[in-house]
């Protein structure tokens, strides 16, 4: 068995935790400053995390690559397992046309780029991120807006940082539900925490979108529309969340924040020709003076049952995954899970209780991925798609995402040995002792976790049963940390060099993801400033009144 150790290096927690670092240090370093492609980012990275695995932390070699190939499994399912097959969906309707046909629709709904991004990035978004997550909305999302004309560029950035306030509740809830048992506090208890921290995002989300597409005009001409959707969705969120039903608190606020912002008349008003020209070129509206763009494909007219075969898609994958929540179904569909020892791995946390990650877990059906299939093969016979042109179809999809593939792999094999050595824990623990800063530094933990594993749910068990121990003996709420952990975290998946590839991979900016990550780092550190700031008073007189 080998036992975790918080102090490997020179019996310093900060010396161990400046160590236990260097794997996503060099990983972000190579990806933003080289400039390096993140498929030869990833393996370097894992590199320095065996290798700081296995010297400071003392970590046997065997049980550290046995702990690797326990991420690469994991990052193949059911994490791509999930980005393939949402791809493949878009590559049939690609294939059939009826992409276009989905693309001009939401042009007539609104062809302001900016109204675009609140209803496919925000909203569709969120609904996607409540049944599946784990990489999905931003996958068929940034497709959605390159569809529509946007450049491939901004359609990424956005989806990015739209893919913020819902994930805390998404895939049914299940990084607080997860939050919850790993730390003992009841589900009622932090869910209402965490829809009274991430509703303000939605707030401040959308006008957000709309100054990345068109910067301050943008803000200036549609910040009624986009705060609108960012009022309903705020409430929506927080009331489902603390007062009905915690799975369905991102499914209520998506609808209903999609249904604000259509009925707002100020999304319906016609675009001027340099705003549209500014998604389509990555240029800021502010800066183009270029006369109206080419409408005659938006006002070509699409035989109704061809418009429903457009959306169908997508309906299918609501209609799927919205059945998979079903109890007897859920029930069903998880008989099929897989749980098993996994092999060569024995490890023990630093009191010498066995760690979870010796046992691994294979949903083979109760899976996003899986269900994305089953809505897949259904869209192959609603969009009349031969069996062997799907299949060709899903071969070409696998092997356009095969530099994608290495790098989730790879990203999630670091994270693996980072948990299981003991360097995440140290890290945490480093957090953890900031006293008078704890309530501060909190989010930052939970950000930490999600940059490193791409999972609000990874970061929560990760870092979860930590918060709310160090907030017990700093005096200061479990129920504020433990949520505070999940809020934080959120605002660290855009910046995760798993959801950076998926975002490049999606819409074919293969080899940028350093671009991207210059692009979305800002925001990311500038809404965790907030976040923190919010804990902070959340803890004291100012806003303390907000908790339950």
């Amino acid at each position: 068995m080998f036992v975790q150790q918080l102090e490997p290096v020179a019996d310093s927690l900060s010396l161990s935790a400046l160590v236990a670092a260097l794997p996503l240090v060099t990983v972000l370093v190579l990806l933003g400053g080289v400039r390096m492609r993140a498929h030869y980012a990833g393996p370097i990275g894992l590199a320095v995390a065996v290798l700081v695995a296995w010297l400071p932390y003392g970590m046997p070699v065997g049980q550290t690559l046995s702990g690797a190939a326990q991420g690469a499994v994991f990052g193949l399912f059911p994490i791509m397992w999930i980005v393939v097959n949402a791809l493949w969906v878009y590559r049939m309707t690609v294939r059939t046309g009826h992409f276009d046909v989905l693309r001009r629709s939401f042009g007539r709904l609104s062809d302001d780029p900016r109204v675009q991004a609140l209803v496919i990035a925000f909203c569709f978004g969120a609904l996607l991120e409540a049944l599946a997550g784990f990489g999905a909305p931003v996958a068929i999302c940034s497709v959605m807006l390159v569809a529509l004309g946007f450049d491939p560029v901004r359609a990424a950035v956005v989806a990015l940082v739209a893919n913020t306030a819902p994930v805390a509740f998404g895939a049914m809830a299940t990084p607080v539900v997860t939050l919850a048992q790993v730390t003992g506090v009841p589900l009622d208890s932090v869910a209402s925490v965490v829809g009274r921290q991430t509703p303000l995002f939605a707030l401040l989300v959308p006008l957000l979108l709309v100054a990345l597409v068109d910067g301050r005009r943008g803000l200036r001409e549609t910040w009624v529309p986009a705060l609108a959707c960012g009022i309903a969705f705020a409430v929506a969120q927080f009331t489902v969340s603390n007062y009905l039903s915690v799975q369905l608190a991102d499914i209520a606020a998506a609808l209903i924040g999609a249904v604000a912002l259509v009925t707002v008349p100020a999304a319906r008003r016609p675009a001027e020709g340099r705003v549209r020209a500014a998604a389509l070129t990555g240029v800021r509206g502010d800066d183009l003076d270029g006369d109206d763009l080419d409408r005659d494909d938006l006002d070509r007219d699409d035989p109704r049952p061809e418009v429903l075969r457009a959306y169908a898609p997508y309906a299918l994958i609501v209609a799927v995954f919205s059945i998979g929540q079903i109890g007897p179904v859920k029930e069903l569909l998880a008989k099929a899970t897989r749980t098993f020892d996994w092999p060569f791995l024995d490890v023990a946390a630093p009191d010498g209780k066995p760690v979870g990650g010796n046992v691994f877990s294979l949903p083979l059906l109760a899976t996003g991925g899986t269900l994305v299939l089953v809505a897949g093969a259904a869209t192959a016979v609603v969009l009349r798609v031969a069996v062997r042109d799907a299949l060709r179809e899903w071969a070409a999809t696998v092997r356009e995402l095969r530099h994608a593939i290495l790098t989730v792999t790879s990203v999630l094999a670091l994270a693996y040995v980072m948990n299981l050595s003991g360097q995440a824990a140290g890290i945490g623990h480093f957090v953890a002792a900031a006293g008078a800063g704890l309530a501060f530094l909190s989010p930052v933990l939970g950000w930490f976790g999600v940059a490193v594993s791409g999972s609000d749910t990874s970061a929560n068990a990760l870092f979860g049963a930590l918060q709310v121990t160090a907030a017990r003996e700093s005096g200061l709420s479990p129920d504020l940390l433990a949520a505070a952990n999940s809020s934080g975290g959120v605002l660290g998946k855009m910046i995760s060099p798993q959801n950076l590839t998926i975002a490049c991979a999606a819409v074919g900016l293969k080899g940028r993801e350093g671009d991207l990550l210059r692009k979305v780092l800002p925001w990311s550190l500038a809404l965790l400033l907030v976040m923190c700031l919010i804990v902070v008073a959340q803890s004291s007189f100012l806003l303390g009144w907000m908790l339950p």
